[in-house]
């Protein structure tokens, strides 16, 4: 008989690896209606990386429990509520991009930056939730390791590769756009 617990982490693991699966479509729809509409794909020799590490914390966090004997943490509830948390700020941040969301760098250089949503409080909301999903999600069954590595990679790749990037393209799209004392505003990616 299978323990309600591989089935609760089962369906967990399908459930967002669907999301992510859906994710990747609509990134890919909406790049493509932004090249369509003036948008500008910007060079990313950083974002294999991502993906990679998304794949395999993915991988790992059920890998990582079973192997400790699948058991939900004894607090798995907290996790489960943060993991929601997270999700809701997810889809704030998507929403109120609109089309303009994005897992690649998309400068929209005719548009203002969105300041709606969550992007009047924050710079990155999507990029908050993705590192509470990553310490969340494995802390439920008590896959710390996973937790931790992947938290560490991720904030690595955000603070030293990704963030830095999109604030090199915005600003060029600034500077590019100054005539006289306006500058045109930037924006659309996370």
């Amino acid at each position: 008989m299978v323990s309600p617990t591989l089935i609760f982490l089962g369906v967990l693991l399908a459930g967002i690896g669907g999301q992510r699966i859906s994710e990747l479509r609509l990134a890919k729809r909406n790049l493509e209606w932004a090249l369509e509409n003036g948008g500008r794909l910007v060079d990313e020799p950083h974002y294999w990386m991502f993906f990679v590490l998304h794949t395999a914390w993915l991988l790992a966090w059920p890998t990582e429990a079973w192997l400790r004997g699948p058991e939900r943490a004894e607090y798995w509830w907290v996790f489960l509520v943060g993991f929601g948390l997270a999700e809701a700020l997810r889809y704030w941040a998507i929403a109120s991009l609109g089309k303009r969301w994005n897992t690649k760098i998309v400068v929209m250089d005719e548009q203002p930056l969105v300041e709606r949503g969550p992007y009047r409080f924050l710079s990155h909301p999507n990029y908050l939730a993705v590192a509470m999903e990553l310490v969340c999600v494995p802390l439920i069954s008590n896959a710390w390791i996973t937790a931790a590595v992947c938290t560490v990679l991720n904030a690595a790749l955000l603070l030293g590769l990704r963030i830095p990037a999109e604030n090199a393209a915005l600003r060029e799209a600034s500077e590019t756009a100054c005539d006289g004392d306006s500058v045109r505003g930037a924006g659309g990616t996370e």
